[in-house]
């Protein structure tokens, strides 16, 4: 159910915004009815420890950047604040308990709203209404609503899903890369020939690969060569097909039955463009022929400002389930709306 609101803010309430995933914090100040802020990135992404991401590590980047941005528009306080981040649903504890009073003792921050990235995604792609959205970088999660609840599919990282995410159709460019090495059926001489050039020879490859702390990133990197092998290699198109298969089996998973929901695409995959992009709305039209696809409005931290002007607004209507969207009234202890 949607959260109580808190009490309608002066329209001039200052917030803050702030996406951060694997590539760094990005974050925005502004005021409800004014433009933001020029966006500041840190380009370290937060640390995850025992308890999650590290709430201390989270406020070593962020404060700096704030009090920058701060400075350019004059002011010291921000009423509301609005954090998006990567792995919030799953490693967020730490910074659900912490990070709600170490943001009202530095910045005065009243009211907070701590988001999974894969709502911000949503909401910067379509806005607040029913409907569902493949977020697909590196990896993949699908996320839907009917306004009263959070449904998601996958997310679930590259040893144990994230099917059709850039990772997995490099991992799937490369294995057909090595079949077609050892003479086995399935393998494309053209990736074959793609692979030697980014990596080297194959048999080189595993002691590249396996070591490797970034595995996803690195397998992800080898996805725009299946797209640019795709128009003239079945294989590649067949892994780009099988790809669009599963981002549609995970929007359906989560999209609403009812009414005409709108479905989004958006995340750094897509840029591959065609040889991704028309199988894809291919099987969406056929999985969900009741919804209509739209083209993503912006990115996650344009979803974040929109949830953060809401709030500081008064205005928030997201449904609120405590993990995919938390939010809290500083007033002393920390109290709930």
């Amino acid at each position: 159910m949607p959260p109580p609101a808190p009490p309608a803010q002066d329209t001039r309430a200052g917030f803050l915004a702030v996406d951060s995933g694997g590539s760094g914090l990005r974050v925005v100040v502004g005021e409800v009815g004014r433009p933001v802020s020029v966006a500041l990135a840190s380009g370290v992404p937060a640390r995850t420890g025992a308890r999650g991401i590290d709430a201390g590590h989270f406020m070593e980047q962020l404060v700096p950047m704030v009090r920058e941005l701060a400075g350019d528009a004059g002011r010291a306080e921000w009423g509301t604040a609005v954090i998006g981040a990567t792995g919030l649903a799953t490693l967020g504890d730490g910074l659900r308990e912490e990070l709600p009073g170490a943001l009202a003792r530095e910045f005065g921050v009243r009211a907070v709203a701590l988001v999974a990235d894969a709502v911000t995604a949503y909401v910067g792609a379509l806005g607040i209404r029913p409907g569902a959205v493949v977020a697909a970088g590196t990896g993949l999660i699908a996320i839907g609503t009917d306004l009263t609840g959070w449904r998601r599919a996958d997310g679930w990282g590259h040893l144990l899903g994230d099917c059709g995410g850039g990772a997995w159709i490099g991992r799937a460019g490369l294995e057909a890369a090595l079949r077609a090495y050892d003479g086995r059926d399935g393998g494309s001489w053209p990736l074959l020939a793609c692979a030697e050039e980014q990596f080297g020879p194959l048999p080189g490859l595993p002691g590249k690969l396996y070591p490797r702390p970034d595995r996803p990133a690195v397998l992800a990197s080898f996805a725009p060569r299946v797209a640019q092998c795709a128009p003239d290699d079945p294989v590649a198109a067949g892994i780009l097909r099988a790809a669009a298969r599963h981002m549609a089996e995970s929007a359906a998973a989560v999209c609403p039955t009812a009414g005409e929901p709108q479905v989004a695409l958006t995340g750094g995959l897509f840029r591959m463009g065609d040889p991704l992009l028309v199988p894809v709305r291919e099987e969406l039209a056929r999985r969900l022929p009741h919804a209509r696809l739209v083209a993503a409005a912006g990115d996650p931290l344009d979803g974040a400002v929109r949830i953060a002007r809401d709030l500081a607004a008064g205005a928030l209507t997201l449904p609120a389930d405590g993990v995919m969207v938390h939010v809290v009234g500083v007033a002393g202890r920390g109290d709930h709306f």
